[in-house]
């Protein structure tokens, strides 16, 4: 089905001189201008507190996109789409805790246009802003005007500030207005999940507990906190990485197939799933995870100082930038199987991927034959980033006499077969957010469903006052993580080999 054109809408991007809005917003839009998913009825209104005129935003976007380009030449994504687009952004500086600032929109956007505000602002500002707009009467829906407001992760600290939170906002807006971002959903492999499975017998049939013995989820990352110190010794590993990025494909997995492909049918399923995730005692808890914090070390050919030696972190902190979990989806589907997931900084590699294993053949045909030890478990790998694709692993016998196996891939690569260009992963989102479809985004159940399975992590660390325990920079973690995994006879999957040994 050829996707539908975007209606005419100005997109209020709140915090339009930040670096979520150069680096993923503007280059999305350029990409949605040059498909013609959007026409010259978008408008773009950037709000900011630096002071600066229309040419003051614009330029600063010019000097970002020039700088996207190697060797100085001109970038791709600063084309006739970027021309285009350039002279139908505008720019207002202001408070965003003030009046001032909502009335001016109001003025500009009139009572009849459709509007998205997109808040790319500190957390802490989710709820002020969302109350400012409705009390302005900026959320004032019609039968011809639909107002809408997207919210960048984190959602909440915790259990209690997230249902804080979507109390207030939805005190203010209706729940069909919301639209709650995790940039990890618009990532094509990501989208791909629910086609991979409910399109292909082959792969459905096999998606249960009969069949399956264990699913890996991993979001590793290279790069260390660096000059985000603050924010992250307030938030952690786990705060910024599960309760969205990961729930997120786990409920993907994991989740019955929708009785359609609507936005609530999808959203329905998900919820389903994130309320099914097992609540641990405090015991529970701390037996089924592992974090841990990076020293000082070389990591990638440069020196790096000790997570507690960064800049704004406290020098006792026991924040972790490692954690690693071991969870439960109580359904019939999923009932004893095991769900591993891990991520940190200052890894070994950029990965992001998810792995089922397969239960191991019963062995029986190759019961007098040394095959038994080498035959290894069939693996479906669905790598999100940075090489987007899917693997499976499978044994066949090597040539000759003897009966001997060896295991090979059947893989695929998005880049390999597709023009997928230099997407940000905001382009889906944002196209969905201008057409009303809410499938991508999360619903207030399912984040509070999240934050609750999440929630005994964080009490049992608080109340058993442990450290993170300490890990090389470049290794995959501490080795209490190995051996959370290896308890249960299993053993991490070692990230991207599969799709990068073809480069």
């Amino acid at each position: 089905m050829i996707p539908k054109k975007a209606p005419p809408v100005t997109l209020v991007i709140f915090g339009a001189t930040g670096d979520l809005t150069r680096r993923l917003l503007i280059p999305a839009i350029i990409n949605l201008t040059r498909s013609g998913l959007v026409g010259d009825d978008l408008a773009i209104l950037g709000v900011g507190i630096d002071e600066g005129d229309d040419e003051f935003l614009r330029g600063r976007l010019d000097e970002f996109l020039t700088h996207l380009s190697p060797d100085g030449e001109e970038p791709t994504r600063k084309d006739d789409a970027w021309f285009s687009l350039r002279s139908r952004i505008s720019y207002m500086s202001g408070d965003f805790t003030r009046d001032d600032i909502y009335k001016a929109i109001e003025t500009r956007l009139g009572s009849t246009a459709n509007a998205a505000f997109y808040l790319a602002v500190p957390p802490v500002l989710f709820g002020p802003i969302v109350e400012k707009l409705a009390v302005h009467g900026l959320m004032q829906e019609t039968e011809t005007c639909f107002r809408r407001v997207a919210i960048e992760k984190p959602f909440g600290t915790d259990l209690a500030s997230a249902k804080a939170l979507n109390a207030r906002i939805l005190s203010n807006v209706e729940e069909t207005q919301v639209y709650r971002l995790d940039h990890f959903l618009g990532k094509e492999t990501v989208q791909n999940l629910m086609t991979a499975r409910f399109a292909n017998m082959i792969i459905e049939g096999l998606w249960s507990n009969t069949y399956i013995d264990h699913v890996q989820i991993t979001a590793a990352e290279v790069v260390d906190v660096g000059s985000r110190g603050k924010f992250y010794d307030a938030t952690g590993a786990l705060r910024d990485m599960v309760p969205n990025h990961l729930f997120q494909l786990l409920a993907m997995i994991a989740m019955e197939p929708p009785n359609s492909f609507d936005a609530e049918a999808i959203r329905n399923e998900k919820g389903k799933v994130l309320k099914a995730l097992r609540v641990y005692s405090a015991e529970e808890a701390a037996a089924n995870s592992v974090r841990g914090a990076y020293g000082s070390g070389d990591l990638g050919g440069k020196s790096l100082s000790a997570y507690g030696d960064t800049k704004d972190v406290a020098p006792d902190s026991r924040t972790e930038t490692y954690v690693a979990l071991k969870l439960y989806a109580d359904t019939w589907r999923w009932a004893g199987v095991p769900f591993y997931l891990r991520t940190g900084k200052a890894l070994t590699a950029r990965d992001t991927e998810i792995v089922i294993t397969f239960n191991k053949v019963p062995f029986a045909q190759f019961r007098e034959t040394d095959v038994t030890r080498r035959l290894p478990p069939n693996r479906l790998v669905i790598q999100v980033q940075p090489d987007e694709g899917m693997s499976m692993e499978i044994s066949i016998k090597r040539p000759g006499q003897s009966v001997e196996t060896v295991p090979v891939t059947l893989d695929f690569r998005y880049s390999d077969r597709f023009d997928i260009g230099n997407t940000t992963g905001y382009e889906s989102l944002i196209y969905d957010l201008f057409i009303g479809d809410q499938a991508l985004f999360q619903r207030a159940d399912s984040i509070e469903a999240g934050w609750a399975a999440v929630q005994p992590f964080l009490d049992a660390w608080v109340e058993d006052g442990s450290v993170p325990e300490p890990y090389a920079p470049g290794s995959m973690g501490p080795a209490s993580a190995d051996d959370l995994i290896r308890k249960d006879g299993r053993e991490w999957h070692e990230l991207g080999v599969v799709l990068h040994q073809r480069k």
